[in-house]
């Protein structure tokens, strides 16, 4: 084994082990979309759902199978029919279905058996228990459209889905309910893991897509200048949604999205679009800091937000001891009463317990964070990282590129979060003439 290996493996192992530890004993709902398994990635997503759940994660799989029964249909000589979104399922596409269900749940069932040795699933167990779990009802008419044997869920079985989970085995879902009567209606994969999900009050709900996540700047097309938003906030979630036209398609930007901002609202505070076509995308998102796809968040408003003149003494009492100690440099209160609006604040129950300010340079395209704080009884929760990404936003907002902070003892905290050390020359002129040069800041930056 080479000595390369040894020191890029270990300090990555190292910073993998904090995510297994927060995850461990969580609950993760998983959309796969059925063109994940017609593309011929089953066998990977599997090996990768089998190691998270080794980690100690509960997971729901729910399929997908829309090119499936497209397939079916067209074996058929039948066509596939749509409206709003849903297909319209007549008796043969019902029949389609439920082919295309047997087919997969075969499929998915057989690649968590596999065990050969030197493969990533040797020694696994995964055992992979399925049921009728969702009560469904007919979609019905909808503006002079029967859309047949379509369903939609109305409930899901949570006291049966947690008691299988706790057992220790992987619940495999197909998009198909049954209603009181005995009646089979074919859902969409997207509402069965949203509601399920919600039902659950699952940690995360997470679909394998065919698109990447959404762009920061959603209209235009993908380059280097408009990569993908790693984590929005739901408010902004809410915003973009509001701005598309309904989705009929699932490429559409808000196929997906409508999906994760219903159950950001209902109470999943993680919802995840990831893209099936990058291999490890699954790891990626869960175990590396910024994550591939992007994080529907649900950041509460009452407890990270913009300042305002009320929190000055809450500020002052937070920052004062780090002043003390020369971690901060001292700010009197006329200068935060000033640029109260530049701060962001995390409360709870009415206590401030974190803070930043933000100072744009627009000529320069960038802004400087100030003033990063995290009360030490509430270090080591992620309040400084949501702070952080809460200042990202803001400056993403008004068209900056990058933030700077100044620091003299967390540089390393901050190189965990994807800045970079640059020589204070580096800084825009108007920051660069209140440097001071006897205090020896170390300067960072980070493309937002």
């Amino acid at each position: 084994m080479s000595t390369v290996f040894n020191f890029t493996f270990v300090p990555w192992f190292r910073s993998v082990a904090p995510y297994i530890h927060t995850h461990r004993g969580k609950t993760f709902v998983v959309g796969l979309a059925g063109e994940a398994i017609a593309a011929g990635k089953l066998q990977n997503i599997a090996q990768d759902l089998a190691l998270i759940q080794s980690m100690g994660v509960k997971i729901v799989l729910v399929h997908g199978f829309r090119p499936q029964v497209n397939e079916q249909l067209a074996a058929k000589g039948h066509e596939a029919k749509y409206s709003h979104g849903i297909r319209i399922t007549d008796e043969v596409a019902l029949d389609s279905a439920q082919e295309a269900a047997g087919q997969l749940r075969y499929e998915i069932e057989a690649a968590f058996s596999q065990g050969l040795p030197n493969t990533p699933m040797a020694g696994s167990t995964v055992r992979v228990i399925s049921g009728n779990f969702i009560t469904a009802r007919p979609v019905g008419v909808v503006d002079g459209v029967d859309f047949k044997h379509s369903g939609l869920v109305r409930k899901v079985d949570a006291a049966g889905i947690r008691r299988t989970l706790d057992f220790g085995a992987m619940v495999l879902m197909s998009p198909f309910g049954f209603s009181p009567t005995g009646e089979a209606f074919n859902l969409t994969m997207e509402e069965v893991a949203t509601s399920v999900a919600i039902s659950l009050q699952a940690d995360k709900l997470i679909f394998l897509t065919e698109i990447p996540g959404i762009r920061i700047d959603s209209e235009l097309p993908e380059s280097e200048d408009n990569p993908i938003d790693t984590e929005l906030p739901l408010d902004a979630a809410e915003k973009l949604l509001a701005s598309l036209p309904p989705p009929q398609k699932p490429t559409d930007t808000a196929f997906y999205l409508q999906h994760c901002v219903k159950a950001c609202k209902a109470g999943v505070e993680r919802n995840h679009i990831l893209p099936f076509a990058l291999d490890g995308s699954l790891l990626l998102e869960v175990y590396v800091h910024d994550g591939v796809g992007t994080m529907v968040i649900d950041e509460k408003l009452e407890s990270l937000r913009e300042a305002s003149v009320d929190d000055i003494g809450g500020i002052l009492q937070l920052i004062e001891p780090f002043e003390r100690d020369g971690t901060l440099v001292k700010r009197d209160r006329t200068e935060i009463e000033r640029d109260i609006h530049q701060y962001t604040v995390v409360e709870h129950d009415g206590v401030i317990f974190g803070c930043a300010a933000l100072y744009p340079y627009p000529e320069a395209r960038t802004a400087e964070m100030a003033a990063l704080t995290v009360s030490p009884q509430s270090q080591s929760q992620g309040d400084g990282e949501r702070i952080l990404k809460h200042i990202e936003h803001r400056a993403k907002a008004i068209g900056l590129e990058s933030i700077f902070v100044l620091t003299t003892r967390t540089m390393h905290w901050f190189l965990k979060r994807g800045f970079q050390q640059v020589n204070p020359d580096w800084l825009p002129e108007a920051r660069k003439r209140k440097y001071n040069w006897d205090r020896k800041s170390q300067v960072l930056v980070k493309k937002i």
